[in-house]
C-alpha cells in the first residue's frame, strides 16, 4: 500500500509540474504571435522537450499502477483521468509550438494593417486551459463543468475570426500569407480550448465517476 500511495502522490506531482509547463508553453506562443519577443517562440521550442519527457513518465506511471496495483473505485477513476489529461496536455504543448512557428513565420510578412479577433480568443483559451486545470487540483466538478459551456463561445469567435481574415485577403493581395499563418494559430488556439474540454470532462469523470459529453453525462458503474 505505501508503494501505491508513493506512485499515486508522483502521478499527481508530475501532472502538476507538466501542467505548469503547458500554461507557460501557451502564454509563451500567444506572446510570440503578438510580436513582443521572438524569444518567446525559441521557449516555446526548449520547453516541449520537457513536456514531451514527462508525458512518457506520466504514461509510465499509469501503466505501472494499473498492471501491478490493480486500483479500485476512486484510485482508479483518479489513474484513468490521469492518464487522458495527460495526452491532453501533451497536445496541447505540440499545438503551442505550431503557434509559436506561425509567430516566426509572421515576422517575414506584414500584417501591421491585418484586424483580428485573435488577441480575444487566445485570452479565452488560455482561461479554459487554466480553469479546467484547477478544477482538478481543487477536484471541483462545477468548475469542470463551467469549463465546458465556454467551448461554443471559442467555436463562433474561430469563425467570426476566419470569415473576417478571408475578407481582408480579398481586399489586400499583400496580406494573404500572414492573413494564412493567422488562419492557423486561430485553428491550434481553438483546438487547445477542444483539449482543455476533454481535461474538464476528465475531471468531472475522476470527482463523480460520471462521463460528460458537453450536454450528455453517464454515470459509470464502480
Amino acid at each position: 500500500m505505501r508503494h501505491f500511495d508513493e506512485l499515486l502522490g508522483d502521478l499527481r506531482a508530475k501532472l502538476l509540474q507538466m501542467s505548469g509547463l503547458v500554461e507557460l508553453a501557451i502564454r509563451d506562443s500567444v506572446h510570440a504571435l503578438e510580436g513582443i519577443e521572438d524569444s518567446n517562440a525559441r521557449s516555446v521550442f526548449k520547453r516541449e522537450v520537457d513536456i514531451n519527457r514527462l508525458e512518457l513518465e506520466i504514461d509510465g506511471t499509469v501503466t505501472t499502477l494499473l498492471a501491478l496495483e490493480q486500483p479500485v473505485a476512486s484510485d482508479l477513476r483518479f489513474i484513468t483521468a490521469a492518464a487522458k489529461i495527460n495526452n491532453n496536455l501533451e497536445r496541447i504543448g505540440d499545438l503551442a509550438v505550431n503557434i509559436a512557428e506561425r509567430s516566426q513565420s509572421l515576422l517575414q510578412h506584414p500584417h501591421s494593417g491585418i484586424r483580428t479577433d485573435i488577441p480575444q480568443l487566445a485570452e479565452l483559451t488560455e482561461s479554459m486551459v487554466k480553469r479546467a486545470l484547477e478544477a482538478f487540483v481543487a477536484k471541483d466538478a462545477d468548475a469542470a463543468r463551467a469549463v465546458l459551456v465556454s467551448d461554443d463561445a471559442i467555436d463562433d469567435l474561430r469563425d467570426s475570426i476566419f470569415n473576417d481574415l478571408i475578407d481582408q485577403m480579398k481586399t489586400n493581395s499583400q496580406s494573404v500569407q500572414a492573413c494564412v499563418d493567422l488562419m492557423f494559430a486561430g485553428r491550434s488556439l481553438e483546438r487547445i480550448a477542444d483539449h482543455a474540454t476533454n481535461i474538464a470532462e476528465a475531471v468531472v469523470f475522476m470527482i463523480e465517476g460520471v462521463e460528460v459529453r458537453r450536454h450528455h453525462t453517464q454515470a459509470v458503474s464502480g
